[in-house]
């Protein structure tokens, strides 16, 4: 199932997956890493040849791929976004990472969000996501009456920042009303 090589003074694992090219897959190239170091294999677009996806500011499409995949027990994709979408364009996957378990067998389809100021086209053979295969931990939770006790404590979103950590509030800031995206000053 897994077979290590290596590479450039470090085990990697080569990890075999079956892809299956659906009708409207054929003729598109199968996931690929761009470079001998990268993490993730490109995911490019399944729509029809001639066919444009217009992807208006603030809009989502989910996006084919054509492809099915067996993914071997104990493993999981991670659909990610493309960091030069991201930043030259505004587009993202929405739900990221999207998550492919191992007993899908369905097409994989990626969910496009635009954030950008300008509507974005989407062609056939576009790259528009990466496919991360790795290893699942499976946890085994534990019911308890009460979680141990750490120097972060209940600390969350920001908390940790160098400002925060340097200089303690002497009382804490009123939570931002939800949905705002601003913080209110108390």
């Amino acid at each position: 199932m897994t077979a290590g090589r290596l590479t450039t003074g470090r085990m990697t694992q080569a990890v075999r997956v079956r892809v299956a090219v659906l009708a409207h897959g054929e003729g598109l190239a199968l996931p690929a890493y761009q470079t001998d170091e990268a993490a993730g294999l490109d995911l490019m677009a399944a729509v029809a040849e001639g066919e444009v996806l217009v992807l208006a500011p603030g809009a989502r499409v989910l996006v084919p791929t054509g492809l099915a995949f067996e993914l071997p027990k104990g493993y999981e994709g991670q659909v990610r976004p493309r960091s030069g979408l991201a930043l030259k364009h505004g587009v993202t996957v929405l739900n990221s990472p999207g998550t492919i378990d191992s007993d899908y067998r369905g097409e994989v389809k990626v969910i496009l969000v635009n954030l950008g100021e300008a509507a974005f086209e989407i062609r056939r053979g576009d790259r528009i996501a990466q496919l991360v295969v790795a290893p699942v931990t499976r946890a085994r939770l534990v019911r308890a009456a009460a979680v141990g006790a750490t120097k972060r404590g209940h600390g969350g979103f920001g908390s940790t920042s160098e400002k925060q950590i340097m200089r303690p509030t002497r009382r804490s800031p009123r939570p931002a009303k939800a949905g705002t995206g601003k913080k209110i000053k108390g």
